[in-house]
């Protein structure tokens, strides 16, 4: 695969990602009303990302970050794939995890 197409796929994952956030986040604002979220990240340092936030937009605005570093210096497309993927499968499959818990 080209990776004009990997990187429109991972686009249109991000996007996906983007809305999920949107949503997650807004759930998170209700539950912390209710005085149930209590933590200061979602993520660890360890699992790759630099931002710590406790809402999942700001870790989606860095995948953003990257991409764009991405597609500006394709040369080095594989190393910086080789962190960007595994992020942002984490990002979709912790969110995908709190949408079927928080109901």
């Amino acid at each position: 695969m080209p990776h004009t197409q990997v990187i429109e796929q991972l686009k249109a994952s991000l996007q996906t990602a983007y809305r999920q956030a949107i949503d997650a986040d807004n759930r998170l604002d209700e539950l912390k009303k209710a005085g149930h979220v209590k933590f200061d990240a979602i993520f660890s340092a360890s699992e790759g990302f630099t931002t710590k936030s406790n809402r999942f937009t700001p870790y989606v605005q860095e995948l953003a970050t990257d991409m764009e570093a991405m597609i500006q210096n394709p040369e080095s497309l594989a190393p910086a794939l080789e962190s960007y993927v595994p992020k942002l499968g984490l990002l979709l499959q912790t969110m995908q995890a709190f949408k079927s818990n928080a109901k």
